[in-house]
């Protein structure tokens, strides 16, 4: 069986919108905030949990943060991730339809994950692996090789789409088929 594996983050979802209010909520500026943001992200992506998460930024700027402010930050950063694109989701609907093996794999905290669970784009996926629940992530081969002992599949049976570069190599590196994604129409032409 051939899968169609993709990432969430800037390929079904269009980027985060929440820096501004999540630096809001900490009373800093964005320019102070967004660097800290992402300086821990990789952790809070390989399982980490949300308060641990939100403390190390929160260290970082020399604020406190308790459970109260992790958990406003936390659904602050599970709604800036939640937009999707439209024509991405499209693309997922009209591959379903056509019978396709479709698999997600993200790079994301498990809050988030159990978010994206819920959401009707997530149905079309037969299989979804998030990094949090893990505690391993992209490009790490072994992440892609809990891929497809899960999808019960070969790597070179997988053609998977991520928006980075270092994800794809790392991809194309266990074997997989990979393209980057620079949105639907490249999608469609690896589709073939």
């Amino acid at each position: 069986m051939n899968w169609i594996v993709f990432d969430y983050g800037e390929v079904i979802s269009t980027r985060t919108t929440a820096l501004p209010s999540m630096a809001a909520a900490l009373g800093v500026q964005q320019a102070a905030f967004e660097p800290r943001y992402w300086a821990h992200r990789d952790r809070y992506d390989r399982g980490c949990t949300d308060l641990e998460y939100w403390r190390a930024v929160g260290d970082d700027l020399g604020l406190a943060v308790d459970q109260s402010t992790s958990d406003t930050l936390t659904a602050l950063d599970v709604e800036g991730w939640s937009h999707t694109s439209p024509e991405s989701v499209e693309l997922l609907a009209a591959l379903a339809e056509a019978g396709a093996s479709l698999a997600l794999l993200s790079n994301a905290p498990s809050s988030f994950a159990r978010f994206a669970e819920r959401q009707d784009w997530a149905g079309h996926f037969r299989v979804r692996l998030f990094s949090g629940d893990v505690g391993i992530a992209k490009p790490d081969p072994e992440i892609f090789r809990t891929l497809v002992s899960r999808l019960g599949a070969e790597p070179a049976d997988c053609l998977f789409f991520d928006d980075r570069q270092s994800n794809i190599d790392g991809a194309r590196a266990a074997g997989l088929r990979a393209h980057r994604w620079l949105g639907v129409s490249t999608a469609e032409a690896a589709l073939g």
